[in-house]
């Protein structure tokens, strides 16, 4: 544990950004695999409105800096990628 104040409030600070972080990646991950399963069941309706919201927070997370913007557009293509299987 440190002894100086400024250090003290820097893991303060720190371990709350990590708490958001955690909270962000996880909401995203969540979101992803409900458009996964709704993929599955061949949910058409459903599944482009959890699409769109997957897409959403995988730009969301490119602009808080949780992702790569790269690795975010390869993700979002192998969620269409999916859709469009539903399409046939």
């Amino acid at each position: 544990m440190p002894n100086i104040k400024s250090a003290i409030k820097r893991t303060k600070t720190s371990e709350k950004r990590r708490q958001q972080r955690m909270a962000q990646k996880s909401a995203m991950r969540t979101s992803i695999k409900k458009f996964l399963t709704a993929v599955d069941k061949q949910d058409k309706e459903n599944a482009s409105v959890l699409l769109r919201e997957a897409k959403r927070k995988l730009d969301k997370g490119v602009t808080k800096g949780l992702l790569h913007k790269n690795t975010a557009a390869r993700q979002k293509s192998r969620l269409e990628q999916k859709y469009n299987t539903l399409n046939g």
